[in-house]
């Protein structure tokens, strides 16, 4: 298809470019014309990461086809600081502290911008629903909000200029006060680059061929016809890497690309590198797979039964991890119990939703040391195991972390570090690979679904006597952080309680969903969320406010954790108080109130109660309750 050529004024000034007919606007700003201030996170109108102005209108570029910028007048981020200071609005987000990993950022102080320019005494229910089309995964929005309110203020003069200064420090002293982030003007004027963001002279771009099944065997792959296109650099398989093949948090158990057979949907079987991102997307349909159909699991209990498909033959049970804690007599316990309650809980998988898809570039340097940049959050066991996947001695392996747009754990796992390692290395070029939102989805770990049986023996008094605790998870294809999950999961799971008699069992299981990884709180969310849940049902059976019957058993000072650490302070009770003040809890009537949305459908809030092994909120000496 014939290039078009694009004539139009970008940032004040007028371009005259080509374009080619099916790049969106979007893709036309950054590849083009190199302003990567507009991100790209979902690629489908939904997070706002890529909002610019098109004739003063706020627009999603990613939804705008780069043949209606034609005549247009177009701003960016970028253009806010065109004078090299940031605006009010961008210093405003600096100064309250509305920037965490920032990949949001350039497009939420694009919708701010429209916000105040639209109606420079917006309020914040009009600022809230003005900014309704931008998503943040980080702050938490309030910050956000308090920075467009804080620019308002100063805009109308409400509030002097000195407001949005630095906040001097007593004595120099940054423990306890509130300092800004030293990163935070990079991120709010769109400066920063992330990996997605980052070019090289030469740079081909990688894709990458995924299993259409959940579980096969390889029987060939013919990648000839691929290799032969024009534009093509390199197509490598599992059968390019010269090393110890298996990479993994604890386990060491999955390849770069499919080895010999597939273990979910998903799965990368093959990568191209080719000039552009689009003729590597056409050489993957050249790529012949011929796979043999093998049963599937999907089911985390079924996976351990008798006679079920073996995922990995080193596991013949299907069980990745097994953690067992074992305290006191569970039968005694029971015995003595004036009241047993068994209940079953379920959790489900969740998508961490980072904004930043997975992105990374590699290359080979010239002392001949493969680097590979990317949003990594455990780089240094990165680097140790590709130097073993590729062969090379560790000085001749380097991991460069990129700014993290948003990780929450999600991105511990070397997914796709490898294959460009490997590309760089056959290619002697750069290569760059850059996930769309849905092979972000489809491909990486999500938390681990979990099923937890939880039988509980107490007094009538509420005196916890002996649990039991068993909890399965679903740990996907392959382990990755799966052991620490099951055992952050047994350690904590039974919370911060005195219990005589315990007897916990976490079990991660292979199967052939998506692998399972870490996700905030991991292992203790699940365990704990079915041991607070159970708390209260038994309070109710009981008569025992939910409060109370966290009182009756709480650690103390001195205590001794299930696994036998001995506790110096344990500030719980403290915080337990504290949070029952601040939330207004009264005996046996939690607070509700009778709000309404704007469509005045009725708003029912109540407060319930829930801890966690560790929680201490102390600052300057004095005991704060999180809301």
């Amino acid at each position: 298809m014939p290039e078009m050529r694009i004539e139009a004024t970008i940032n004040g000034r007028k371009i005259a470019r080509a374009a080619k007919p099916h790049q969106r606007l979007l893709d036309f700003l950054r590849d083009d014309l190199h302003l990567t201030g507009a991100k790209e996170g979902c690629g489908a109108g939904e997070c706002g990461t890529c909002s610019v102005f098109i004739d003063g209108v706020l627009f999603k570029s990613c939804m705008v086809p780069v043949g209606k910028a034609q005549g247009k007048t177009i701003e960016t981020v970028e253009a806010l600081t065109r004078t090299g200071e940031l605006s009010v609005l961008q210093k405003a987000f600096h100064k309250a502290g509305a920037s965490q990993c920032g990949y949001c950022i350039p497009g939420m102080v694009m919708a701010a911008t429209a916000a105040i320019r639209i109606n420079p005494f917006a309020d914040r229910e009009e600022i809230k629903e003005r900014l309704g089309g931008n998503i943040c995964r980080c702050t938490g929005y309030q910050k956000i909000f308090d920075a467009v309110e804080l620019a308002r203020d100063v805009q109308n003069g409400k509030l002097p200029v000195t407001a949005l200064a630095e906040d001097e420090t007593a004595d120099g002293k940054y423990i306890g006060a509130n300092v800004r982030r030293l990163d935070a003007p990079s991120k709010v004027s769109g400066a920063l680059k992330y990996a997605g963001d980052m070019v090289m002279p030469d740079m081909l771009h990688l894709q990458v061929l995924r299993s259409p099944h959940p579980h096969a065997l390889i029987e060939s792959i013919d990648t000839s016809e691929a290799e032969a296109m024009e534009g093509v650099e390199g197509v490598i398989t599992w059968a390019d890497v010269p090393g110890e093949d298996g990479f993994g948090v604890f386990v060491h158990d999955q390849p770069i690309m499919a080895r010999g057979k597939v273990r979910y949907v998903g799965e990368a079987v093959a990568a191209v590198a080719a000039e552009d991102a689009v003729i590597a997307r056409k050489a993957l349909s050249k790529i012949k797979v011929v796979y043999k159909l093998l049963a599937a699991l999907f089911d985390a209990e079924a996976a351990m039964q008798s006679g079920a498909p073996v995922i990995h033959d080193y596991a013949p049970d299907n069980v990745t991890k097994h953690i067992p804690i074992r305290k006191g007599d569970i039968a005694r316990g029971f015995a003595e119990s004036d009241l047993v309650v068994e209940e079953t809980y379920s959790t489900q998988p969740i998508e961490h939703a980072y904004l930043e898809p997975e992105a990374g570039l590699a290359y080979v340097d010239p002392d001949g040391v493969v680097t590979v940049i990317s949003p990594s959050q455990n780089i240094t066991h990165h680097r140790h195991m590709l130097a073993k996947i590729i062969a090379k001695p560790i000085n001749k392996v380097r991991f460069i972390m990129s700014p993290v747009g948003g990780g929450f754990g999600g991105k511990e796992d070397m997914i796709y570090q490898g294959m460009l390692a490997l590309m760089a290395m056959k290619t002697r070029r750069p290569v760059r690979l850059v996930f769309t939102r849905e092979e972000s989805i489809i491909s990486t770990a999500k938390r681990h679904p979990s099923k937890t049986v939880l039988r509980m023996g107490l007094t009538r008094e509420g005196r916890i006597k002996a649990v039991s605790l068993k909890m399965i998870c679903d740990g996907g294809a392959y382990g990755l952080s799966t052991e620490g999950v099951m055992r952050k999961a047994a350690i904590l799971g039974a919370g911060p309680y005195n219990i005589p008699n315990l007897q916990v069992d976490t079990y991660g299981i292979y199967t052939n969903n998506t692998p399972s990884g870490a996700f905030r709180s991991f292992g203790a969310l699940q365990t704990q969320f079915a041991t607070e849940s159970h708390l209260d049902i038994c309070a109710e059976k009981l008569g025992l406010d939910p409060f109370e019957i966290r009182r009756i058993n709480a650690m103390r000072d001195g205590a001794e954790t299930h696994t036998k650490q001995q506790l110096k302070s344990v500030s719980y009770l403290r915080v337990l108080e504290a949070a029952e003040k601040a939330s207004k809890w009264e005996q046996g009537a939690p607070v509700s109130r009778g709000d309404r949305r704007a469509d005045l459908t009725p708003v029912g809030e109540g407060v319930r109660a829930a801890c966690s092994l560790g929680a201490r909120f102390e600052a300057n000496g004095k005991l704060e309750a999180a809301e």
